[in-house]
């Protein structure tokens, strides 16, 4: 009789987990979580933002900032070690050696003052007893296995000069270089376009399968869970209300919450085209756009030549009509953002012309000149926390741009009580802080501040990418009521082909500055022209899933 197979310890074991804030009225943040992760397994955690899950993932790290959050019961065994009981010395040694992470920005966990050699240098001198050159062939070898560019060039440079997929591809060779038993990734590829995104989930694969490593994926997109889960968490309000295989919870999911989450998943399928208004007039016309930036070193400038010239925007066209939703994609680097910003103003153009109800403003200079034509156009921007002020109240943001237009304050504020009911909040909102709301508040808010200034378009940039789902879906609802009851022009610049396909009438896609292809989205997403087009599209992660209907889509890799 031959002996049965022991099952497989888990490398992450978390039994009851239950965390509360500090304070005389603790609140409850994680209420008993219970899950396991095997070797080479990725279980993701998904919910609404608020629902516990990085906070479960600070609580494994051993990272929970401990003056504001306590653990108030349960186990958390990493390779049977209970994270909760061991020394702040323990913990540091764990992390990097057994344990790594990956967070959504990379950005704000590098040091910009200092060389990417240098940070990663770090990772083995604090846990081995290689030398120097042991170091930086380790560091080299790293780079290149997570396919970055030039590995040396990589080690001499800076945060600042990488892309944003490099920058990441680095944060998961520093998480990767000793190889830990347990990755943890909080949402590592939500800032990044649809073609990286893909690069670096294929990525993570490719690496834990070589490694076998253990990974906590934590995202609130859904078709990510799709291509990269084999076990899923549903969170919600600090509980596990759903778990189970990814197939069985995606096509038979139990709880009334988890059907919600994935009914708000937009779909890929363009949505049916809005016919457009008779003699529909266009609001925006550009024509011809051209921006270029030059680089400079100091002692390039001392030599009286520039280092080297980049042009953002290469002859790019088009019209925007009132009431209809143009979108712009591509990747990151594409122009999009450089569109937008020169349409605003914020960049001087190069070349070209930019008229706004028929008048050219892209000559025009000064404060008194240009603010009516910004009075035109306004902007919400993707991270409200940065748009604004965090020691102002929501009343007096609402009401700076008309006051410094010349509006009196009692009119504004009228004016500014009734926009926040028209975005979905309370009138006694304009006296709190933004810190005192959520994301999606916040962004409503950062809507409702544009809408002060009475535009006839509106320019959102990647507005609704770091939002979950059922929000994202909330706010897209949202901007398309108020479009229809002003009759807006919107120029939406997303990486999402989703939300792209569910609320653009036309679609423009960028690349290297130029339009590669343009026209309907219903013709663009669903029969693109251009290989890039193609690319873009195949690259959207979960595409060969329909959400609604809780199934595979057949031929949706043909």
């Amino acid at each position: 009789m031959t002996e049965m197979a022991r099952p497989t310890q888990p490398v992450l074991s978390i039994r009851d987990l239950r965390v509360a804030t500090r304070g005389r009225e603790p609140s409850k943040i994680l209420k008993g979580i219970t899950f396991d992760i095997q070797p080479g397994e990725t279980l993701c955690l998904v919910g609404e933002s608020g629902s516990g899950k990085s906070v479960t993932s600070l609580v494994a790290m051993g990272l929970l900032p401990r003056d504001e959050l306590q653990a108030t019961g349960g186990t958390v065994l990493l390779n049977g070690e209970d994270i909760l009981t061991a020394t702040p010395s323990r913990t540091k040694a764990l992390r990097g050696a057994e344990m790594a992470m990956i967070f959504q920005e990379p950005m704000t966990a590098l040091n910009p003052v200092l060389t990417i050699g240098l940070q990663m240098d770090e990772v083995y001198w604090a846990h081995t007893q290689m030398r120097p050159k042991e170091r930086r062939e380790a560091a080299l070898a790293a780079f290149e296995a997570v396919h970055l560019p030039d590995p040396a060039r990589i080690y001499e440079s800076f945060p600042h000069q990488l892309s944003g997929g490099q920058r990441q591809r680095v944060m998961i060779a520093m998480a990767l270089a000793l190889k830990p038993k347990l990755l943890i990734a909080d949402e590592p590829t939500t800032a990044l376009d649809v073609t990286t995104q893909k690069q670096i989930l294929s990525l993570i694969r490719e690496l834990q399968d070589k490694q076998n490593t253990a990974v906590l994926f934590i995202t609130h997109d859904m078709g990510v869970v799709v291509d990269v889960a084999d076990r899923v968490c549903v969170m919600r309000r600090g509980e596990i209300v759903e778990t189970g295989p990814v197939e069985q919870v995606l096509s038979q999911p139990q709880e009334a919450y988890t059907r919600d989450l994935l009914q708000a998943v937009p779909s890929l399928v363009p949505r049916a085209p809005r016919a457009p208004a008779q003699e529909a007039e266009a609001v925006v016309e550009i024509r011809n756009l051209e921006k270029t930036f030059s680089f400079s070193s100091l002692f390039g400038k001392l030599m009286g030549r520039d280092i080297r010239t980049v042009r953002a925007v290469n002859n790019v066209s088009f019209k925007l009509a009132r009431g209809r939703t143009l979108g712009i994609v591509g990747e990151s680097g594409s122009g999009k953002s450089t569109v937008a910003r020169c349409l605003l103003r914020l960049e001087h153009p190069t070349g070209g012309e930019i008229r706004v109800n028929g008048q050219d403003i892209a000559l025009l200079e000064g404060q008194a000149a240009l603010a009516p034509a910004r009075r035109r156009v306004q902007m919400v921007f993707q991270d409200p926390n940065r748009s604004l002020n965090p020691r102002l109240r929501i009343g007096e943001s609402l009401i700076e741009g008309p006051l410094n237009l010349g509006e009196d304050r009692a009119s504004a504020l009228k004016r500014a009580s009734e926009l926040v009911e028209v975005v979905g909040l309370p009138r006694t909102s304009l006296e709190r802080f933004p810190h005192q709301f959520s994301g999606g508040q916040r962004q409503r808010i950062a809507i409702a501040r544009a809408l002060m200034m009475e535009p006839e378009v509106i320019v959102a940039d990647e507005a609704v990418s770091a939002l979950d789902v059922s929000v994202q879906a909330q706010v897209l609802a949202l901007l398309a009521e108020i479009q229809q009851r002003r009759n807006l022009a919107v120029l939406f610049i997303t990486h999402d082909l989703r939300v792209a396909a569910q609320i653009c009438d036309e679609v423009m896609v960028m690349q290297r500055g130029r339009v590669v292809e343009d026209g309907p989205a219903s013709e663009v997403l669903a029969r693109p022209r251009h290989d890039y087009t193609r690319a873009l599209i195949n690259a959207a992660p979960g595409r060969d899933w329909d959400f609604a209907a809780g199934r595979r889509i057949a031929g949706a890799d043909a």
